[in-house]
């Protein structure tokens, strides 16, 4: 009896992901999930250098101002609600001081130029295609930072616009790095917020938007963590007490074929490695000066020794 319809993987045969290549998370909530897992396993990861993105037009305006290595001026900031802020920043940025803001947002755009230029796989996650213009300026931003809503308009991106943004953003990554291998998926976490209905079309947008630039052949392609989420794990077991994002169980799930898809097959010995360093690591021993405990750390800094004669840029 199959109590699960499973969405079928295979290894990708295009440059998958190994202990040599250089990966970039930009995107929703759901980058931050896959670029921690991929960091607890000593991936070279750079993620969201401005924080959380959540729809197309803000990710594809950070590439944009990285590869023109553009600068933020006191012109791109405000202050509310005491506190400074940047509309193409996450509220994780914002500060009491305005200088310190623009510092950490200059230098998170030469962060994510060098990266980008250097980067060997992309990951892309898309939220939502819905969108707020600030009706002062009439730009799109990226977050509100909970300035009142009569002070924006709220639209929905067409699937023309979020082709437009994702060819827009490829052709960009491909202007400075011809060789990344760009990864575009949808986040899982369904944006309530704007309506049962509302979200749905989002995602559709941006399922349709995502799929008319993706090509293996010219190294775009898509995973399906959204997909994933809704036709493999449709229990609500699933998802955390707000009934709207992914759990810890959801998140390995699609981890786990996320890894089975990208990652190489010489790299999963590594990764059971430093699992197992890892494991030993966070062990907290009832008493840290027995010989016994001793003996485990002499014992795990061999492993440790030994994993950083292959890769000497692992650090734990």
């Amino acid at each position: 009896m199959i109590l699960q319809t499973n969405i079928s993987f295979k290894k990708e045969p295009y440059n998958p992901i190994t202990y040599d290549a250089n990966v970039c998370l930009l995107g929703s909530c759901f980058s931050e999930h896959m670029g921690k897992k991929l960091s607890y396993y000593k991936f070279n990861t750079f993620q969201n250098p401005v924080g959380i993105l959540f729809h197309p037009k803000a990710i594809e305006n950070l590439i944009l101002k990285a590869i023109n290595q553009d600068e933020f001026t006191e012109d791109d900031i405000f202050y509310a609600n005491e506190r400074w802020h940047c509309f193409e920043a996450h509220s994780a940025l914002s500060t009491i001081d305005k200088d310190v803001l623009l510092s950490n947002l200059n230098t998170a755009l030469k962060e994510t130029f060098k990266t980008l230029h250097e980067a060997s796989h992309i990951i892309i996650t898309l939220g939502t295609a819905w969108t707020y213009r600030y009706i002062e300026t009439d730009t799109i931003v990226a977050n509100c930072h909970k300035i009142p809503q009569k002070k924006f308009l709220k639209e929905l991106l067409s699937v023309d616009d979020i082709t437009a943004s994702v060819e827009n953003c490829v052709a960009l990554l491909k202007s400075i790095n011809p060789k990344i291998t760009t990864i575009f998926t949808v986040s899982p976490v369904r944006h309530l917020k704007d309506g049962f209905i509302e979200n749905q079309r989002s995602k559709a947008h941006l399922l349709a938007g995502i799929h008319q630039v993706v090509t293996a052949r010219h190294q775009i392609h898509y995973f399906p963590s959204y997909e994933i989420m809704m036709d493999e794990l449709r229990d609500y077991r699933f998802y955390t007490e707000d009934m709207i994002h992914p759990n810890v169980l959801a998140i390995q799930y699609i981890w786990e074929k996320f890894s089975h898809a990208w990652i190489s097959h010489e790299s999963e010995t590594t990764m059971k490695t430093i699992e197992n360093i890892q494991k030993g690591l966070a062990h907290k021993p009832f008493n840290p000066n027995a010989q016994q405990h001793q003996d485990f750390l002499a014992k795990l800094q061999v492993k440790i020794t030994q994993l950083q004669v292959r890769f000497p840029k692992i650090i734990f």
